[in-house]
């Protein structure tokens, strides 16, 4: 955000660098990945419509659960030790402290491609090569429609009613003391989770 004061992370300018951003680099950086898996599925697979319909489906519930629990279990970690809360607060609690930051909204490239091989390795455990890559394209294209919502609802003034209503969703996280709302383009698992509103004890 122009005229916006960061705050600095590290010493060294070279990693300091690495934690700003800027937001079309998820795009540049995930669209040919996103290309190819897709390609994977009509060239060497030929897939059908109704396989290409239970993959989408199936992306669509795994991304907004990851996102969540990504969200709530590891960026809110109640971390005891020296180390484990530097690492929650570079990979999140900075956000919570300088949420205006316009450099920092929208997830490194080296912490993305690192979870998003991890996650790729999981979901391997569970669909053949056949559906894999496929999946992984519909996977990535919500992680993307993650990234750019966050992004808007701490960077532009939303004007559609559904855009309206996830920018308050995800404000209401932010300033409300309830750990709850961990949900960003969707409120879907907070919902079926019992997270929509904290604990008793949190609540004013």
């Amino acid at each position: 955000m122009k005229g916006h004061s960061s705050v600095r992370v590290f010493e060294n300018p070279l990693l300091e660098w690495c934690t700003h951003v800027h937001p079309l680099v998820p795009l540049l950086l995930w669209s040919p990945i996103v290309f190819l898996c897709l390609r994977s599925g009509v060239v060497d697979s030929q897939l059908s419509a109704s396989e290409w319909s239970w993959l989408f489906v199936a992306a669509f519930f795994s991304w907004t659960f990851t996102e969540y629990f990504l969200h709530r279990v590891v960026f809110h970690f109640p971390a005891k030790s020296r180390a484990g809360k530097y690492f929650v607060y570079l990979f999140h609690g900075l956000h919570h402290d300088d949420p205006d930051d316009a450099s920092r909204l929208v997830m490194p490239p080296v912490p993305a491609i690192l979870i998003m091989g991890l996650l790729t390795l999981f979901f391997g455990l569970f669909f053949s090569p056949r559906y894999l890559s496929s999946f992984m394209g519909f996977f990535i294209i919500g992680y993307l429609f993650y990234d750019y919502i966050h992004y808007g609802t701490h960077h532009f003034k939303m004007k559609n009613p559904l855009a309206r209503y996830l920018k308050k969703f995800h404000l209401q996280h932010h300033h409300s003391k309830e750990a709850a709302k961990y949900g960003v383009s969707s409120p879907i698992w907070d919902i079926i989770l019992g997270t929509m509103t904290g604990p008793k004890k949190d609540r004013k």
